[in-house]
């Protein structure tokens, strides 16, 4: 099939949508993007890809950047990740206090805030210096090595996350957080900080479709079955509680972020990123939850 006949095809009628989404204002520096950028570009196993539109501008991935955090926790860890953070959709929003009282600190899934706070918690722990580990680990699974944290982003969202302060402080009280709360919550800020463009971000994410292992050399980087298990994840927990709208009209495991991207999972076949900085009210890319819905319709490239 002619992926890229379908793309130009959606892309140009989903540009033609009203976009009736809304930047994430609550972080300031988010606020600054443009809101007419709507980018996509797919990679496949052989490393070749097609883009059009703004698939060339970087953006902050936000939290699409969970999805590395927790591979990495993961691939140190092992299953005992699982008895930190569970494995469960949340039904209510990204930043959400209200579950982890009742569950005794254990967040629901990795993705919301309070569970990727508790994977950046694991990885301080494990880690001699968790902020250079981890973006030396991204720079290699993304072929970026000049890949940074990008001060402005997270200096922007350590003054206003008030919130995410909320979670780990909650959670540091019920037993589930082991080092001190600020160094926990800067690793955080700084790891939702970087930024990617769709071409870059399709690449990146390449190895979810490929069974764990680069598509470049072939090189490990989680197991098959870690592989699984992360797609599951994204499937079932990747757009916060708009998870089940998305399996159900996309049909593949995704991970969304408030800068307006989403990374989608086609395993054994291809990876693919869309961005544009509008969301809908459950904090997820108007046109790109609607660019991949009518995709996945028109290519029958679905999982189920």
């Amino acid at each position: 099939m002619n992926y890229k006949a379908i793309i130009e095809k959606v892309f140009v009628e989903t540009k033609r949508v009203p976009n009736n989404g809304k930047i994430a204002t609550y972080i300031p520096e988010l606020a600054n993007v443009d809101p007419t950028m709507f980018g996509v570009h797919m990679t496949d196993l052989k490393g070749e890809g097609f883009g059009m539109g703004d698939n060339l501008e970087k953006f902050s991935i936000q939290s699409i950047a969970k999805v590395l955090s927790l591979t990495l926790a993961y691939k140190i860890v092992g299953e005992k990740i699982w008895k930190r953070v569970d494995v469960e959709p949340s039904g209510t929003k990204f930043d959400s206090l209200l579950l982890l009282e009742v569950h005794k600190g254990i967040p629901r899934n990795p993705f919301v805030n309070s569970g990727a706070i508790v994977i950046c918690d694991i990885l301080i722990s494990h880690l001699k210096d968790a902020k250079v580990e981890f973006l030396e680990f991204v720079r290699d699974v993304s072929n970026l090595p000049d890949l940074v944290y990008s001060d402005k982003i997270a200096d922007s969202e350590k003054a206003h996350g008030y919130r995410n302060v909320a979670l780990c402080n909650f959670i540091k009280s019920l037993g589930n957080i082991e080092n001190d709360p600020t160094e926990v919550l800067d690793f955080y800020f700084d790891m939702c900080s970087l930024e990617m463009n769709c071409q870059q971000l399709s690449h990146t994410m390449t190895y979810l479709a490929n069974g764990g292992r680069k598509i470049t050399d072939g090189s490990k980087i989680i197991t098959k079955p870690q592989s699984k298990r992360m797609n599951a994840l994204m499937l079932t927990c990747g757009f916060y509680d708009e998870s089940g709208e998305f399996a159900f009209k996309v049909g593949l495991p995704g991970k969304s972020g408030v800068g307006g991207g989403i990374v989608a999972v086609y395993p054994q076949h291809y990876a693919i990123a869309v961005w544009s900085p509008k969301l809908n009210p459950n904090g997820n890319s108007f046109l790109g939850m609607k660019f991949l819905e009518e995709f996945t319709t028109h290519s029958d490239f679905t999982i189920f």
